[in-house]
């Protein structure tokens, strides 16, 4: 489940790209709405020039002191500062003045196409292209601050390319500075998460490391009740780990099947020596409390949310493919399939082992009782994968002492408890 290298790496890479897709995101939005601003910034440049014409100059027009060719002077003066036709009008919203600068005659028909902007008591615009420059059309009232207009100009204002390329170059500089922001808080904030993912990986193997634990005590304690030794509790579950390969288990199950193989017969802690410990052949009463140590299993364990995983194969590790096993008497498909497994290498170290009423028996003995038994106790395809994978485990672990097994047993737990999901 956890390997620090990979989930460092998992997480470094997953950083980098949370903070490669936040800059582009980010930097596309600021682009966007900066770009959207560009109209409001040529509409406050347009409004600036406006103001050369004061009200003050349309009130002495007004009353006669200002002629008709003083006023369109000035009107030419605003036109110079990148407006197109400029209209002027009084308080009454009468064209007084239309001034088109000689350079752009030949553009009049153009630049008087797309009407008119509404003349109203804030600048408003319209946004238009001409011979495929960006141009407003804009209308700015002339009035004094809280006093009603005195006139309107209205115009084409067409920024120059300094200007455009002015304003272009402060929306690339507000997208890299806002990037360049992201990348920084990335690079920062980066060795600082790995540091306290690092810290979580270390008390996860921590607290992961005491539930193996624990569930290597719980096993031992059966253990030492039963057969003073943990070899059996060893030996099935590298059993069943490698029959469960063959089956083609997923890593989660697997793991459900390491802790059932450990604690498959944890129950047994409820049944009193003379039965447990009893050399003959128990009577049908005594099988019958012996059988309780399934549902004094599946209590312990419901105590334990972690231990809950080993359930399938506590609680139906003795049911039987033809449905004649207990507790429950499943059958078929319907018996979990690590408590299907598990019944296969369960009886399979039991007629190989050796133990206080009985000698051990050989592999191919074993197989051969097992066989006889195929679709009645066990699964079909589970005894033919394991059939030819039995030699070979049992060469491997079958006679080795317990040092040994626990030894073997610790690269399992560091691959399915440790490491990756496969």
């Amino acid at each position: 489940m956890i390997q620090t290298d990979n989930a460092q790496q998992i997480l470094r890479r997953r950083l980098l790209l949370v903070g490669t897709i936040t800059a582009i995101l980010v930097g596309l939005i600021t682009w966007y709405t900066e770009t959207e601003r560009i109209d409001e910034k040529v509409l406050a440049q347009a409004v600036s020039a406006a103001h050369r014409i004061s009200p003050a100059n349309l009130e002495a027009h007004e009353q006669g002191s200002l002629s008709d060719a003083a006023l369109g002077t000035m009107l030419e003066y605003v036109a110079a500062d990148h407006f197109g036709i400029v209209e002027l009008y009084d308080r009454h919203k009468n064209r007084l003045i239309e001034y088109v600068p000689p350079a752009l005659e030949a553009l009049e028909e153009e630049l008087k196409q797309g009407g008119h902007v509404e003349l109203a008591l804030k600048p408003s615009y319209m946004k238009r292209l001409v011979q495929g420059q960006f141009a407003l059309v804009v209308a700015v009232p002339i009035a004094r601050p809280g006093e009603a207009p005195r006139g309107y100009l209205e115009g084409v204002y067409l920024p120059s390319p300094e200007s455009m390329a002015q304003i272009r170059d402060d929306i690339t500089r507000a997208v890299v500075l806002v990037v360049l922001a992201i990348v920084l808080t990335t690079l920062t904030v980066y060795p600082v998460v790995l540091a306290l993912h690092r810290e979580v990986l270390q008390r996860s193997r921590s607290i992961l490391k005491g539930n193996l634990e624990l569930l290597e005590v719980l096993g031992s304690a059966i253990a030492q009740r039963d057969s003073d030794t943990n070899v059996h509790n060893y030996r099935v579950t590298l059993y069943a780990v490698a029959l469960g390969e063959a089956a083609g288990i997923p890593a989660q199950e697997m793991r459900n099947l390491i802790a059932g193989a450990f604690l498959h017969d944890v129950g047994k802690i409820g049944i009193s020596d003379t039965i447990l410990l009893k050399p003959g052949r128990l009577t049908p009463e005594e099988f019958q409390t012996m059988k309780t140590h399934v549902t004094l299993g599946q209590e312990i364990l419901h105590q334990s949310a972690w231990l809950l995983q080993a359930r399938e194969v506590v609680a139906h590790h003795h049911e039987k493919f033809d449905g004649s096993g207990y507790m429950a008497g499943l059958a078929g498909e319907a018996i979990p399939l690590n408590a299907r497994i598990f019944a296969v290498v369960d009886v399979f170290d039991a007629l190989t082992s050796r133990r206080p009423y009985k000698e051990a028996m050989s592999v191919a003995a074993a197989m051969e009782i097992m066989g006889r038994d195929r679709g009645s106790h066990f699964d079909p395809r589970l005894l033919d994968l394991f059939v030819p994978l039995s030699a070979e485990v049992f060469q491997r672990y079958g006679e080795a002492g317990e040092a040994d097994l626990h030894q073997a047993l610790l690269p399992v737990l560091e691959q399915y408890f440790m490491g990756q999901e496969k």
